[in-house]
This record gives C-alpha cells, sequence and structure tokens, in this order.
C-alpha cells in the first residue's frame, strides 16, 4: 500500500470525506487548478488531528484551506493531500460581550454579519473580502486602514505533528500581509477576536459604504484571487501597472483587470501558466519603466 493510499484509509477511519483526483478548480476564487490527489472535508478538530499526524508519518504534503481565495494551483494539479475545513470549522460563538470565537473555515462575510448581529464594531473593513478567518489571520488581511491584527486576541492551531496550541497576539508578529504562521506551518484552527460596543446602524453603514467602494473599484464580477501584489512602498501596486500601459494586458484568458489594475481576472478559459506568465510580464515592465519591484501577494501551489 503506498503512502496516499494509507492517508485515505486515516481519514476514512476518521470520518473524514475523502476523494481521489478531485478538480481543484471548484474551490479556488480563480477557478484554475488541477486535480489534487487527494481531497478531504474535516468536520473537527479531532479529525483534523489526525490527518496532519498521519501526513508526517507518512512523509505526504498537504496544504489546508478554507474559500480558496488567495491561491492559485498548478496547471498539472497537485501531489498532496488537500484538506479543506468544514463543520465545526465554520461556528462562531459569543464569550462576552465584545468577544467572538469564530472557526477558521467561517467565511468573512460570515463574521461580518455575526459581528453586526451582535452590534460588535471592528470588522467593517472586511467586509467584502473573500476568504475565510483562518486566511485572513494567516496574511493579515487588512483594507480601508483596518487590518485583522487589530481585532485578533489569540490564535488556535496545529503544529506540524497533530499538536494544539494557542498564539496570543502580541506573539503573532503581525505585519503588513504577514504573521508568525508563514513562518511556522502551523494550521489555524479558530481565533479569539476582541471588537467594541456599537449601533446596528451605524455598523452597517460603515458595512455599506465599504462594499460600494469595492464594487465601483474592483471587478467582483470575475473570478480572481484578489489583489496579486503587495503594496510596494512608496506607491500603489494598481498605478504603477496601469502607469506602465498594463491596463487590460492579457495572456490566454488571464488579464489584468481594465477597472482595477491590480487585479488579474480569468476572462473564461484561464490557465495557472497564462497568470504566471501574465504576473511575470507585469514584474518586469514594471521594474525596467519605474524602478520599483512588485512581489506577488497572491500563492501558487505546485
Amino acid at each position: 500500500m503506498d503512502k496516499f493510499s494509507r492517508i485515505f484509509e486515516t481519514a476514512s477511519s476518521l470520518g473524514c470525506k475523502i476523494s481521489r483526483d478531485v478538480p481543484m478548480n471548484k474551490y479556488t476564487t480563480f477557478k484554475i487548478g488541477g486535480n489534487a490527489r487527494l481531497f478531504a472535508v474535516v468536520e473537527n478538530k479531532v479529525q483534523l488531528s489526525g490527518l496532519i499526524k498521519a501526513c508526517a508519518e507518512n512523509d505526504v504534503e498537504y496544504i489546508v484551506i478554507g474559500k480558496g481565495s488567495n491561491i492559485i494551483v498548478n496547471d498539472n494539479g497537485l501531489e498532496m493531500l488537500v484538506i479543506k475545513l468544514g463543520g465545526d470549522f465554520n461556528n462562531v460563538e459569543r464569550i462576552d460581550d465584545t468577544t467572538l470565537y469564530c472557526g477558521a473555515g467561517l467565511s468573512l462575510a460570515g463574521l461580518c454579519r455575526e459581528a453586526e448581529d451582535n452590534s460588535l464594531s471592528g470588522l467593517e473593513f472586511a467586509w467584502g473580502i473573500p476568504g475565510s478567518v483562518g486566511g485572513a489571520v494567516f496574511m493579515n488581511a487588512g483594507a480601508y486602514g483596518g487590518e485583522m491584527k487589530n481585532v485578533v486576541y489569540s490564535v488556535n492551531h496545529i503544529d506540524k505533528n497533530g499538536k494544539f496550541g494557542t498564539i496570543r497576539a502580541d506573539e503573532l508578529d503581525f505585519g503588513y500581509r504577514h504573521s508568525v504562521y508563514k513562518e511556522n506551518g502551523f494550521t489555524i484552527i479558530g481565533v479569539v477576536l476582541k471588537l467594541k460596543l456599537d449601533s446596528k446602524t451605524e455598523i452597517r453603514n460603515r458595512m455599506d459604504d465599504f462594499m460600494g467602494r469595492r464594487k465601483d473599484k474592483q471587478p467582483l464580477e470575475y473570478p480572481s484571487a484578489g489583489s496579486v501584489f503587495r503594496r510596494p512602498e512608496g506607491a500603489f501596486a494598481g498605478a504603477l501597472i496601469e502607469q506602465c500601459g498594463l491596463k487590460g494586458a492579457s495572456v490566454g484568458g488571464a488579464q489584468v483587470s481594465v477597472k482595477h489594475a491590480g487585479f488579474i481576472i480569468n476572462t473564461g478559459n484561464a490557465t495557472a501558466e497564462d497568470v504566471k506568465t501574465l504576473i511575470e510580464k507585469i514584474q518586469t515592465t514594471v521594474k525596467n519603466e519605474t524602478g520599483y519591484e512588485l512581489k506577488r501577494e497572491v500563492i501558487f501551489l505546485n
């Protein structure tokens, strides 16, 4: 029995839903990607811990995904186990007047609605950002002056050996699109958030304002992975790309959005290779014409 068959058996024994050769274009917001060798949905932390431990013992690579909003999967697929968070990882509960605990698989939209329902402010900036809570913490997602680091109190995780742990906010090494989880390789399973009481009307007004700005400026009607590049110091990626005449530039089915040059969209039949080639073209052109070096924010999975 090969190592992937052993993982398949372990997942089945843990009660996980697991399948072979699953198309990843169904599980990313870019709608791009080949098949995952194995794809499992975990409902609780016991299943997830057991799977991660089995991967360590069998030398099988794995990745845990939420909503697939910041990743681009290789056209040839992934020779690994892809784990999707379901069940308990989508739950949220109120701990006290201003504190929420939510699972890492919960969508940011779901979290924002829950905060609004509880008259809790601090997450309005995240309304409209695609993706999961775990992914948002992993990369310290932010917009319109807000960031996850401003509301995260602590994070629960599972390490590479399947053991549980917690990191408090002051040890999360939050920075621009960065947290300690980018280095330690641990899997975020839940987050404690400290928010502030406010009126539902004021919270909703701010959410509507931010969503209106997004709809006006971002190509939300097309599949994409959100902002492609990190913001370079002293400039804006989208403005630099537009300055270089690359708005609307395309490779195959991948196109620099004519609405916002910081986005690359899938016009219908883009491949990961199309996106990769277009990104490299943008980076080279911007570097040669402006001197700025654009660094990717999106993650390529090979």
